[in-house]
């Protein structure tokens, strides 16, 4: 795009023109962000593929920062945001019911492979997984719902209608389909409209999934229909298919401010798996420990006559096993002036009580 504004210059120095033929592509973006807005028209079918995607926060996070910094503007049409929430019930069922089905079709591997020695365990930690699966589906959902709120909210002039209905009569895409296609065709005469007010800078963007109605028939859905290739002809407006295009949009236009996005995004996901019940039962037993150890060492500085040698015996042995395996130190920390009314006495306790609730016990069980 820097050459749009190079354009704006008839006649440059010498020295001026080779300072500019030096320039680096990072810079050229730097130099790009400065003048242009990238304006994003993403109709129904590609906000609800989006939303389905279990990796989906990789561009939902990125499309809300650049929102946020005023690089990114999303054109809105109001059916895009009827349509999404009337799909999006649906649509969200469906993400669980294709993780259900997959937890189904696993617990019959289990039974036919693991055996009945080892299956219960596995079993154990998909049942575990059900409730985090389903607290989780809504998520992109909700954020995308957000976005849409948060766009330039588009209407329909009279000249769009107009010319949805000359597209109509004549059978051009999105009408070469045979079925009603009017919302289809409102979308794209809309966003017709909005590239009339393109600043030299600027660059648009029509993201669907509905290769139907928008893409080449018979071909490569990547590219528009023939119909509405006119369209798309300026490099100030580019058709983009599915959310593999969106990415390859975002990632021309941003460079690598966008891929660091994406980059820390896909990091932080594959990071924050839910934990396995097993990882979850042994934080709760040692957790116990440390609680135990604390109440143990208390009572002990209590101790009287009255208490049997064996039972002191026994509690000392305990003690000893938790601290061969945690350490004394790092189990004397919460032990000090006040014993049990310590600051990290009571930051352990919550943790133990945390992770009792998790597994089913109700808040604030600390018996040990």
């Amino acid at each position: 795009m820097l050459s749009a504004v190079v354009r704006k210059t008839d006649v440059r120095p010498p020295a001026e023109a080779a300072l500019v033929s030096h320039i680096s592509s990072a810079d050229k973006l730097a130099i790009r962000s400065i003048f242009s807005m990238l304006r994003l028209l993403i109709d129904t079918s590609a906000w609800l593929d989006l939303a389905m995607r279990r990796d989906g926060q990789k561009w939902i996070v990125p499309l809300r920062v650049f929102l946020h910094q005023g690089k990114l503007e999303l054109l809105v049409p109001p059916l895009v945001i009827d349509e999404f929430e009337h799909n999006r019930p649906r649509s969200e069922a469906a993400v669980t019911k294709s993780v259900m089905a997959r937890l189904r079709q696993l617990r019959r591997e289990l039974h036919e492979f693991a055996g009945e020695k080892h299956g219960h365990v596995w079993l154990e930690e998909t049942e575990q997984h059900i409730p985090l699966v389903n607290a989780m589906a809504p998520q992109n959902f909700r954020e995308i719902a957000e976005l849409l709120s948060k766009g330039t909210k588009l209407k329909p002039t009279n000249a769009d209608r107009a010319r949805v209905v000359q597209r109509g009569l004549e059978k051009k895409a999105p009408f070469s389909t045979g079925k009603n296609s009017v919302a289809d065709a409102l979308l794209i005469e809309m966003y017709t409209t909005q590239i009339k007010k393109a600043g030299a800078d600027d660059v648009y963007c029509f993201v669907t999934s509905n290769h139907r109605d928008f893409s080449a028939p018979d071909g490569d859905y990547r590219q528009p229909h023939f119909d509405l290739a006119d369209i798309f002809s300026s490099p100030q407006s580019r058709y983009l298919y599915q959310v593999e295009g969106l990415h390859a949009g975002l990632l021309d236009y941003f460079g690598d401010e966008f891929a660091e996005e994406y980059e820390e995004i896909e990091f932080l996901i594959g990071e924050e798996e839910p934990r396995t019940l097993a990882e979850i039962v042994d934080a709760m037993e040692e957790f116990f420990d440390r609680v135990w150890y604390v109440r143990s060492m208390v009572h002990s500085d209590a101790e009287n006559e009255e208490v049997p040698e064996n039972i002191r015996a026994g509690a000392r042995a305990a003690r000893q096993r938790v601290e061969d395996r945690y350490g004394r130190d790092s189990l004397w920390k919460p032990i000090g002036p006040g014993h049990d009314e310590a600051w990290e006495y009571g930051y352990i306790s919550g943790k133990l009580a945390t992770l009792r609730w998790v597994l089913g016990s109700e808040w604030d069980f600390l018996d040990t």
